[in-house]
């Protein structure tokens, strides 16, 4: 009796991120709904963008990480951060963007009526 073989780690793909996420995914949702929001308009922070060091994330890619923590249940700061880089939805959704946890902390605080 033969058994089904596993996949080929080792083996060179070509496929796109895109490809790895189901056109009805709810990250697809969440993408589509961050990019048509004005988000001075809802009272967002935004950081200034200072000449020296590391520029900051945008607010919507933060906001995306946000709904997707809060559509799945994850609520830790920590979890998220994991979940970047683990996570091909994620992956797809942050555009393999991996903002530290606290990062995704003080976004929360600083925004916590938007």
């Amino acid at each position: 009796m033969e058994y089904i073989l596993p996949h080929n780690r080792n083996q060179i793909e070509f496929s796109s991120l895109d490809d790895s996420v189901e056109q009805d995914n709810q990250v697809r949702f969440i993408e589509a709904f961050v990019e048509k929001l004005d988000l001075s308009q809802l009272h967002f922070i935004t950081k200034t963008i200072k000449s020296e060091g590391r520029p900051s994330f945008n607010p919507k890619v933060l906001l995306k990480l946000y709904f997707y923590g809060y559509l799945n249940g994850i609520r830790s700061s920590r979890r998220l951060e994991k979940e970047c880089k683990r996570n091909i939805e994620l992956q797809w959704l942050m555009q393999k963007l991996i903002p530290n946890y606290h990062t995704i902390a003080d976004f929360r605080k600083d925004n916590p009526l938007a």
